[in-house]
């Protein structure tokens, strides 16, 4: 599995900021809308139904919220890098700039997973990471994501 598949260009964004979660999500469910043709509703329903059991900040500055959903044909993404961090209740209580939303069909299993470990790994490396912070260019940053070698440890 490589972010090139569950990544588009069109899916990469760089933001001002947000007030809050909920605006963060509702970008993210547009932007999902947007290059990939599912609901935003239930984009937007879906990260916030996870996020309910849990916050999806994983320190760092970085937040991986994700979402599984009805008549969703394969596991897509949506990344952000966003210019004002946002208070996100991460686990180390740190605001996010760094968000990499997924989303995966209902039935995915074990593939959902395998594509949440990949991302993770990826956003986990300090070199991808501060390369993600020093652009603000769309098209460097789906590069940066792409050409990314996460290392194989999860």
């Amino acid at each position: 599995m490589e972010l090139s598949k569950l990544l588009t260009p069109g899916a990469v964004r760089v933001v001002g900021q947000f007030t809050s979660k909920k605006r963060l999500f509702q970008e993210l469910g547009e932007i999902a809308a947007q290059a990939y043709g599912l609901s935003g509703a239930a984009a937007i329903d879906g990260l916030q139904e996870r996020e309910s059991l849990g916050p999806t900040g994983v320190g760092h500055g970085i937040a991986l919220p994700h979402a599984r959903l009805e008549d969703l044909k394969g596991i897509i993404g949506v990344f952000l890098r966003l210019e004002r961090p946002l208070d996100y209740d991460s686990v180390d209580r740190q605001p996010v700039d760094l968000v990499f939303g997924l989303f995966a069909p209902k039935d995915s299993g074990v593939d959902h997973l395998k594509a949440l470990a990949l991302v993770s790994r990826t956003m986990r490396d300090p070199a991808v990471v501060a390369k993600l912070r020093a652009n603000s260019d769309p098209a460097k940053l789906y590069a940066i994501l792409t050409e990314a070698r996460a290392p194989q440890a999860a």
